[in-house]
């Protein structure tokens, strides 16, 4: 519901059309990155996934290095190189096996199947989190993901043009992303290395770079070597990185703006446009047990989506968030109500004891002409060397007020107040 004030109402409505705005060009290029790659790969005469895999992470290595240390738009980490070799290069060999592995997948699968076979990939976080930690076991969860995982099967039976070995790289890349997003978790963020993009770009890139050089130089260098039928576009290669770029900094300003849970929501919306792209602009057939079974694994994901909202709105619940601490400003002004009360109280019993402090000590100097007592001294005009009864009374009272005080949480204000009213 709207609220009634103008003013508040045009901010939500800013927010909305902000929110949507980011959620719909992360969709755009994401889905413009995904058709370019299959186009290129299956139909621009560039069967090679490896090498454009190695072009893409050259392209951001070379963009981040820019960014860092010569334009120094962000600042590094300064990592030490032990910490790269163990922090880093797992993720960069991981990333590296992903992008490798699903980008040959679409040399034997259609684009609408590889985007049904991505719904595996909350349930594949969600075990991998398990083996290292950063998630706990839940019976509900765990149920949830199997039924999805029963969803992709009845997809893989309902596809047309099922090739085995397409199955295997795709669900082999999807393993190694799900690893590689907990390895983040585990290796780069829990560390205090927070990254944004450009900083991502610069650590991680070179690091898959030089992972992938293996497979490239083993398998793909033969093949480049051998095969005189493929092209090479310059302007159109320049073009994929780019869009691949540009999708790295849709998906952290999406992130960043709304949340992840969105970017979740939104790619079940995403998925099903480019299983109708992919339909209308490669023909690729698409069965009715084939979207049945797409439907199961949606509705999987959306529970899933669910079920983490709750456990956040729990969470938030559990640590007292709300109406805890909607109360603390109220009880706050009024203890410093009651404090300003009793300091004035004790102010002016102070000053009371100052008069018979004074009064004691002109009878004593008049009476006798006695001194301060051995270790006493005058400050500020009372002797501290006087009969013990008086001076515990007055430690008392000092000692009463400093005691408010600290139950105020040290705050100067009240005092000051005080000081101004008497």
């Amino acid at each position: 519901m709207l609220p009634k004030d103008p003013a508040a109402q045009a901010k939500v409505l800013r927010e909305v059309i902000r929110s949507y705005t980011y959620v719909l060009m992360w969709m755009g290029v994401s889905i413009a990155v995904i058709l370019f790659n299959k186009w290129l790969l299956a139909y621009s005469g560039f069967p090679f996934p490896i090498a454009l895999t190695l072009w893409h992470m050259f392209f951001c290595s070379t963009v981040g290095f820019i960014c860092v240390r010569v334009l120094k738009l962000v600042k590094s980490h300064n990592m030490t190189p032990r910490e790269y070799y163990t922090r880093v290069m797992p993720i960069g060999l991981l990333y590296a096996g992903s992008l490798w592995l699903s980008n040959s997948a679409y040399l034997y699968l259609s684009v609408s199947f590889i985007q049904m076979t991505k719904s595996l990939m909350p349930g594949l976080v969600y075990a991998s989190g398990v083996m290292l930690g950063t998630e706990k076991y839940s019976r509900g969860v765990t149920l949830n993901m199997l039924l999805i995982a029963f969803g992709v099967v009845i997809c893989a039976i309902g596809e047309m043009n099922l090739v085995f070995r397409g199955v295997v790289q795709q669900l082999t890349a999807l393993g190694f992303e799900a690893m590689r997003l907990t390895m983040v978790q585990v290796l780069i963020n829990s560390k205090g290395y927070n990254m944004n993009p450009i900083q991502s770009l610069y650590y991680v890139s070179p690091a898959c770079l030089i992972c992938l050089l293996v497979p490239f130089l083993s398998v793909e260098l033969n093949k480049l070597r051998t095969t005189h039928d493929w092209t090479f576009n310059p302007s159109v290669m320049l073009a994929n990185a780019l869009t691949a770029f540009i999708l790295n900094l849709a998906v952290f300003l999406l992130i960043g703006k709304t949340s992840a849970l969105t970017m979740n929501i939104a790619g079940v919306i995403k998925d099903w446009m480019l299983i109708f792209f992919s339909f209308y602009l490669f023909k690729a057939p698409v069965t009715t047990i084939n979207l049945l079974g797409y439907a199961f694994c949606c509705s999987g994901v959306v529970v899933y989506n669910h079920m983490k909202l709750q456990m956040i709105k729990n969470k938030v619940a559990a640590t007292g968030g709300g109406k805890g601490d909607e109360e603390k400003p109220k009880d706050s002004e009024r203890s410093k109500e009651d404090i300003l009360s009793e300091i004035r109280r004790l102010q002016s019993q102070m000053a009371e004891l100052e008069d018979r402090v004074s009064n004691s000590a002109k009878v004593m100097n008049g009476a006798g002409g006695m001194g301060a007592m051995a270790g006493g001294g005058p400050v500020g005009g009372v002797n501290v060397g006087l009969t013990s009864p008086t001076e515990r009374t007055t430690t008392e009272v000092v000692i009463s007020a400093a005691a408010v005080a600290s139950n105020a949480g040290g705050s100067s204000e009240p005092t000051e107040k005080g000081n101004k009213d008497n």
